[in-house]
């Protein structure tokens, strides 16, 4: 693995909160080794191993992207969702920011076929066919897409399964975390003071709350795929 340096500050990590976590009494034991204290009925993680963690990740997106590896970004909860779109986009990489579909990776040949579905009635809209169908059925077409746009439109361009999957709330996206242990699928996971730290093949303790938290983490991933990509193009 490539050792760069990141650029990560410690007062940048405090200024986004990214060491806030959750009350004292909602809290997995096994985050013990990433908490540093309790502050006012909180767990406070410990920036140091947030630091060391969050390079060992951009160390590792950066060799990925070089070598042209795709990456899947999750993050479904409202407060997420729009960071986890802007970062996707800006680095190129697929996303999930609405509901988990249940089995998108675990069944692909099945989302393979919505998304064909998907990329059909794209076509469709783009070149006017469906203007001239009967107004009832354009009308269903028509809700269909927007329905396939919000659970899929993150992903209309995945041809296959990610070589990385980053997870934004280890809670909330269980499922897409356990579809990805499933398929053996490398993962890299925030993980909060109530997470399981052992669930992800890379964990990084932050603030999985806080959109502030949230946008740094992102940001400094985002920055190392680019980097990467960068060097693959470079490369070709």
């Amino acid at each position: 693995m490539t050792k760069r340096y990141w650029n990560i500050h410690l007062e940048e990590m405090m200024k986004a909160g990214v060491h806030f976590g959750h009350g004292t009494r909602k809290w997995n034991p096994k985050m013990a080794p990433y908490i540093s204290a309790k502050r006012k009925g909180i767990h406070i993680t410990n920036l140091t191993r947030t630091a060391r963690f969050l390079s060992e990740a951009c160390n590792l997106v950066f060799d990925a992207a070089s070598n042209g590896n795709q990456f899947l970004i999750v993050g479904t909860k409202k407060k997420a969702a729009d960071s986890v779109a802007r970062a996707a986009i800006k680095a190129r990489c697929h996303y999930v920011n609405k509901k988990w579909p249940g089995g998108m990776l675990t069944n692909w040949s099945t989302t393979e076929m919505r998304l064909q579905k998907f990329r059909n009635l794209r076509t469709k809209q783009k070149t006017g066919q469906l203007n001239h169908l009967p107004k009832r059925d354009a009308a269903m077409l028509k809700r269909q897409l927007s329905h396939l746009q919000r659970y899929l439109g993150g992903i209309k361009y995945m041809t296959r399964l990610p070589d990385i999957v980053i997870v934004v709330d280890q809670h909330e996206e269980y499922t897409a975390l356990r579809e990805c242990i499933t398929l053996g699928i490398p993962t890299i996971c925030l993980i909060d003071t109530n997470c399981d730290p052992d669930l992800a093949d890379l964990s990084i303790p932050a603030n999985d709350d806080a959109i502030s938290s949230i946008r740094f983490i992102l940001n400094k991933l985002v920055f190392a795929i680019c980097k990467g990509h960068s060097s693959y193009i470079i490369n070709l």
